[in-house]
Formats: C-alpha cells, sequence, structure tokens
C-alpha cells in the first residue's frame, strides 16, 4: 500500500525496494478503495452469473462490440469493463449516481469511467453478478494502454491517499472567512465593513465550493457515506448548494463531457450557447424536454459576450433554485429529507444574518444590498466552472465509439486548465487542474499538480493538445469564442419547424 500521496508534489523514492513493492503479479492491478492502493485481480466471475448465463435464451453465442452497442436504453441496458460485458438493467433504478451515467455509458467500454468512479470492492462484491460474458473483438489500444499505465502509476504511489493536514488548514482558512464575515456584519457598526463582511462572505462560499467539489467525488475521506455526511454541512447547510442535485448533474458532466445533446453544464439555453451546433432543437437527455432556439434564445444569446459576466454574479440563486427543484421532484435523492433539513438550516442562518446587521441610514437597502455583494463575490465560481468548458470543443451525442474520442482524448478535447503558480492554487481551488480532474476524478486535489506533470510528459509523446493557458488568457479566449457563437446566433433563420435554424442544423438533419 503506497504512502506517496503524503508527500506534497514531488515524486515518491523510486529505490529498488519501492520499486519491488509496487510490482504487479500475473493478472493482477491496483485499484483504489477508501484513499489507498491495492494489488487485486483485475476482474472477478461470479458462479451464480454463469449459472444465469446458462439458463438464459437472449445471450447471443458471442458477444461483439456491435451486440453490445445495442443495449444502450435505460430498461435493456449492458456495459464493458476490461473487456467483459456486464448486464446492469436491474441496477440501474438503484445506482447511487443516479440513472443518467449509466445510460450514457450503455453499450460502450466504460472501462475508465468505471475505473475512476468505483472502490475495488465493486469489482470483487457487486460487479461479478451482472457478469454475461467476454466481448471477444474488444481490443485495448497501445493509447489506452500509456494513459491507463499512469492511473496505476499515481496508484502504485500512494496518490489516492488524502493528506488529511492540508483539509486540516483549510478548514482553518474557512473558519477565519467566516468568522471575520459574521464579525464585520454583525459586530461593527458602518456601512464599509457590513460590505467587507459580504465580500468575506462570498469569499468563503467560492472557497469552500472547494471542498464541496472534493466532498461530492468521495476525495476528501475517500468514505461514501462520512463524505455524503459532511457533504450535507458543506454543501447544503453551510453554502445551500445540494449535494444531490450537484452529484446528479456533475457525474453526467464528467461522462459526456461538452455534449450537446448530454451535458447539462453546457445547456444554458435561452441565454448562453457555447457553439452554433446548440442552434435550432435537440432533445436534453438530462433535463428531458427539447431545446429550441426561439426568438427570445436568439436574442440572449446574440449579447451572450457582454451578459456573461453579469449574469455569473447573480449566477448562484439559480443553483439555489435547482436544488430546491430536484429536492421537491419525484426523481430519488439519496438522504432527500436530510437534505431538504440542511437546506432550510442555510435559508435560516443566512436570513438571520441579514436580518441582525446594524443597518444605518440605507435600511434594508443596505441588507439587500449585502445579499448583492456576497452573491456576486461568489459569482467568480461560477466564472472559474465556465473557463474550463466554455471554449472547448463540443460534439454530438455520446463518446466510447472509438479510440478517436475513448476516455482520455475526449477529456483533453473538451477541458482545459489553468497555468498558474502553485502559491496561486489555494484560489483556484483545484479547477486550475480540471484535466487531471477529469481524467480522476477520486485523486485528492493536493496531489493533481503532480499528475499534471505526467499528462503533460504523456501528450507530448503522443501528439495531444493539452491547453494550459493563462487565467487572464483564458478570459480573453472564452469571451471571444462566445462573441463568435453570439454572430452567427445574429445571422440565424426562423425555420419551418418554427424555431431558428442554422447551416450546421439543416446539414446534421440533411435539410438545405
Amino acid at each position: 500500500m503506497g504512502k506517496g500521496g503524503n508527500s506534497k508534489s514531488s515524486a515518491p523514492a523510486t529505490n529498488a525496494t519501492a520499486a519491488s513493492s509496487r510490482a504487479l503479479g500475473p493478472g493482477e492491478v491496483w485499484r483504489e478503495d477508501e484513499g489507498k492502493s491495492f494489488k487485486v485481480q483485475k476482474s472477478y466471475v461470479s458462479k451464480s452469473a454463469l449459472a444465469s448465463i446458462a439458463k438464459r435464451t437472449d445471450l447471443p453465442a458471442k458477444i461483439t462490440m456491435a451486440e453490445a452497442a445495442k443495449h444502450n436504453k435505460r430498461d435493456d441496458l449492458w456495459v464493458i469493463v476490461d473487456g467483459k460485458c456486464y448486464d446492469v438493467t436491474r441496477y440501474v433504478e438503484h445506482h447511487p449516481g443516479g440513472w443518467l451515467p449509466m445510460v450514457n455509458l450503455g453499450g460502450k467500454d466504460a472501462t475508465d469511467a468505471f475505473a475512476n468512479y468505483h472502490p475495488a470492492r465493486v469489482y470483487k462484491n457487486m460487479l461479478p453478478q451482472y457478469y454475461i460474458g467476454d466481448v471477444v473483438d474488444y481490443r485495448e489500444t497501445e493509447f489506452q494502454k500509456g494513459h491507463r499505465a499512469i492511473r496505476q502509476r499515481l496508484l502504485a504511489e500512494g496518490m489516492f491517499e488524502t493528506r488529511m493536514s492540508y483539509y486540516y488548514k483549510l478548514t482553518a482558512w474557512f473558519a477565519a472567512l467566516l468568522a471575520g464575515a459574521v464579525y464585520c456584519t454583525l459586530a461593527c457598526t458602518s456601512f464599509a465593513a457590513h460590505m467587507a463582511g459580504a465580500v468575506l462572505l462570498g469569499a468563503f462560499w467560492q472557497q469552500m465550493a472547494g471542498v464541496g467539489h472534493d466532498i461530492g467525488h468521495n476525495g476528501v475521506t475517500h468514505v461514501w457515506k462520512t463524505d455524503n455526511t459532511i457533504g450535507l454541512l458543506v454543501g447544503n447547510f453551510l453554502t445551500g448548494i445540494g449535494m444531490g442535485w450537484w452529484k446528479r448533474s456533475h457525474n453526467v458532466h464528467h461522462v459526456v463531457c461538452n455534449s450537446i445533446e448530454n451535458d447539462p453544464d453546457i445547456q444554458h439555453m435561452p441565454i448562453f450557447a457555447v457553439s452554433p451546433e446548440i442552434f435550432g432543437r435537440f432533445f436534453s437527455s438530462y433535463h428531458q424536454h427539447w431545446v429550441e432556439t426561439d426568438a427570445a434564445a436568439r436574442f440572449l444569446v446574440s449579447y451572450q459576450h457582454w451578459l456573461f459576466y453579469p449574469i455569473m454574479a447573480f449566477a448562484r440563486f439559480n443553483l439555489y433554485a435547482q436544488a430546491w427543484l430536484l429536492l421537491l421532484s419525484d426523481e430519488y435523492v439519496h438522504n432527500k429529507k436530510w437534505e431538504m433539513v440542511a437546506s432550510a438550516g442555510f435559508i435560516a442562518w443566512l436570513s438571520s444574518l441579514v436580518a441582525y446587521i446594524p443597518v444605518g441610514p440605507w435600511g434594508n437597502w443596505e441588507r439587500v444590498l449585502y445579499l448583492l455583494v456576497s452573491h456576486n463575490v461568489a459569482g467568480l465560481l461560477h466564472v472559474q466552472i465556465c473557463l474550463s468548458h466554455f471554449a472547448m470543443e463540443t460534439y454530438h451525442g455520446v463518446p466510447y465509439k472509438g479510440e478517436e474520442d475513448e476516455w482520455f482524448r475526449m477529456q483533453l478535447a473538451t477541458t482545459l486548465n489553468i497555468d498558474c503558480p502553485a502559491w496561486l492554487d489555494w484560489f483556484h481551488i483545484g479547477l486550475q487542474f480540471q484535466i487531471e480532474h477529469h481524467l480522476w476524478p477520486r485523486l485528492p486535489r493536493h496531489n493533481l499538480r503532480y499528475a499534471s506533470k505526467l499528462v503533460q510528459e504523456f501528450c507530448k509523446e503522443q501528439g495531444v493538445n493539452y491547453h494550459m493557458p493563462k487565467w487572464i488568457d483564458a478570459q480573453f479566449d472564452l469571451v471571444a469564442h462566445m462573441k463568435e457563437t453570439a454572430m452567427k446566433a445574429r445571422d440565424l433563420k426562423r425555420g419551418d419547424a418554427g424555431f431558428y435554424e442554422s447551416p450546421i442544423w439543416e446539414g446534421l438533419n440533411a435539410q438545405g
């Protein structure tokens, strides 16, 4: 079991003893469980599964990639992991991560996605019971072997183990921000002090989002129940962001990053369109409704490069709404009642804080301004999130159709990093290494910088673009990209279907 994760960023020792301890036996791989690395058997087969296969009459004599691809629906779902096929149809509705990520991976090679979202015990105790046979034409390419070897190296070096002292220091920092916000807000009487309190509160929310993000990926304690419980505190109660909503949306985002039809993180019509390919009409698998470019969308998108930053300043209010809409819906949410209690607690403490501000001549307007300033500052988080993907490649449908859009290539094409010095890592809350985070979501934040070096080396060897602009350059690129799409929105024509169409939409639908 590696302990390298307890080092800051330098590579662990590579002496003979360490190399020997990392050596794998026949049929062994490294997997992670609760943040610890273990040598385990690569795959397991259940006796009950073999007995079930013998009784089934609906299975083909040989399972091919093409055959597996047919089973990609909620009520008929197969996935491929390490060349073995699993019929997970009966588990779809019980999946803790929701049914959407499973359907998006239905009939596909889910090897990398599965490895990055599940601990070692799932491979042994749960997955085997769904086994229905080996995929006869499954092939692991040299490119896949290469990037999977990086993950194996990180595991062998103990890089998936969290250094808890890192989070203890962050907790002290958060406490200082919140204490400063409360002091300036309630113990001071001047308008300037109150606004300083609002700024500190907004900074507290922005900084806490980094831990909420880590917790949501089980990247802190790596114990599912523990991280979920902490998530109720750092997410719902202290920041008002529903962890159930965030996980449901974010898990899908990772699996189909920047997919026009499937990634909710780029589906912001009628206000934003990150690509002209969004124009026209498409069905959102996440929101389960059609998205059309109507007159309002055409007008708003035409000015999105001007609207972007003002909207980001108020975007947090939308997150509150989205969280409550999910909690009040019929969709399954783990710990739904506790999430409601924690989210109501957020409303209660924030309302009390604002109500007890010792306001001056401005009266209640000072309280309104306090809310606006705190949320405007926290809006920095939304800019950071959008920078990671908005100006990158988009595509239609689901990836994993071949080597050109397999896990690693898809994440590199749709995600960018921010080039910043190590002393600014606190400001970017881990979002400066979105490429590595998307590749290995459970990798602790404090080890992402080390992982980045390994990924850059591999990309250089393989000729894969690794996009890492400076913070300011990324801002200019984003605005320029949104302006380019805005200009194309102004050229849209109303089609026979009643919505505004572009030549791209017409070509995709064999029109014109």
